[in-house]
């Protein structure tokens, strides 16, 4: 693929999106396949991530280490941003320029007590990932894997590398499932500080014991059980 002058930054690994860590180059390799085209082996890359990665939204953590798309793959689960930072950096790596997007959005894809520590059902920062595909950038959301989406009565976000790849507004029941609210753009890396501060304005209740040292976001263990009980499960 012919790359735009403007567009090299796209292809470079940056803090976060960390696309020349040896896992990150080594996974890539094993993944795409060199004769297909950028938008086949960018659907490849989104697949893997959706499926591969779990989405576990108690993984969120204060220490910017944890959002290097190294970290989320060692961990082989994240939650929207990290899950997005992790495809840029594969779609990095296979030398197809990527970026990362975020948008508020209001998700009822939440279990009690995830509804009851954030105290409000809008998502800031929620993330994606833009990939630059047939000469225009293209959004792709790996956030929720199959298994997830089939105990919630969701349709799995599909990709095809041509069209933007958002969430469904209505579940297959027909209940409402994610609105968009507010677009805050597209990013070469994850504007980590920007993020920490809308966190901790509007999840006050997350984020209170880091004053005194104190973890107060619940164990990353208990999604899978709370996801059970949510939809009668458990």
């Amino acid at each position: 693929m012919s790359i735009p002058a403007d567009l090299p930054d796209y292809l470079q690994s940056s803090q976060f999106i960390d696309s020349e860590h040896p896992d990150i180059v080594q996974l890539t390799q094993a993944l795409i396949n060199t004769g297909a085209t950028d938008v086949d082996n960018a659907v490849t890359l989104y697949y893997w991530v959706r499926d591969g990665i779990r989405y576990n939204p108690y993984v969120l953590s204060p220490d910017p280490r944890e959002f290097l798309a190294s970290s989320t793959l060692a961990a082989r689960e994240g939650w929207c941003v990290t899950k997005a930072l992790l495809l840029a950096a594969l779609c990095r790596a296979a030398r197809i320029p990527a970026r990362v997007g975020f948008a508020d959005v209001r998700n009822h894809l939440s279990t009690e007590r995830l509804r009851a520590t954030m105290q409000t059902d809008i998502f800031y920062f929620h993330g994606y990932t833009s990939i630059y595909l047939g000469e225009r950038w293209v959004k792709a959301t790996p956030a929720f894997n199959i298994e997830l989406c089939q105990k919630f009565g969701l349709r799995p976000l599909e990709f095809n590398g041509r069209e933007d790849s958002l969430y469904h507004e209505f579940d297959v029941a027909g209940n409402k499932h994610m609105e968009y609210i507010n677009d805050r753009g597209e990013y070469l890396d994850l504007p980590f500080e920007e993020m920490s501060a809308i966190f901790r304005e509007h999840y006050p209740a997350m984020f209170k014991g880091q004053a005194t040292g104190v973890d107060t976001t619940p164990d990353k263990t208990d999604w899978a059980a709370e996801v059970d009980r949510e939809v009668g499960l458990g």
